[in-house]
């Protein structure tokens, strides 16, 4: 009967890990919550799952004012692709883009419309504040 309910116990654990979306890394310091949509932004949403995945920042600390340099620096010797967009994780507006960040391209729609999203989502946010982002 032990061994029946440790199996159940690990069995019920290992199902549990499975079901959550995406490992939390910045879970104890964030401001805000942003649930990201994947099935509205599939090629951007993978591309940040997989980025944070990987061990970029899963939050982003807005900074408005540096957005294009980090924009610059993320995407120097990244050469453009015809019907395509660079998409930089973590993005140019947040305080930990800019070199390093990983890049990956996608079609225009895609990017742009998430680029639209999150600005929305974000612009009562004051620089400074920390987002936490959640792909699901």
């Amino acid at each position: 009967m032990k061994k029946w309910m440790a199996g159940l116990f690990l069995a019920a654990a290992v199902l549990l890990c499975l079901m959550v979306p995406q490992q939390i890394q910045g879970a104890s310091s964030y401001d805000k919550v942003l649930y990201f949509p994947l099935s509205r932004y599939p090629e951007t949403g993978s591309h940040i799952r997989d980025a944070i995945a990987e061990g970029h920042p899963d939050v982003c600390t807005i900074d408005r004012d540096g957005a294009d340099k980090r924009r610059e620096e993320s995407l120097k010797g990244i050469p453009t692709k015809p019907g395509y967009d660079r998409d930089e994780w973590p993005m140019a507006v947040c305080e930990e883009g800019g070199a390093g960040a990983d890049v990956r391209y996608v079609t225009p729609s895609d990017n742009r419309g998430v680029g639209s999203w999150v600005g929305n989502q974000m612009s009562s946010y004051p620089d400074g504040t920390r987002v936490l982002f959640i792909v699901q």
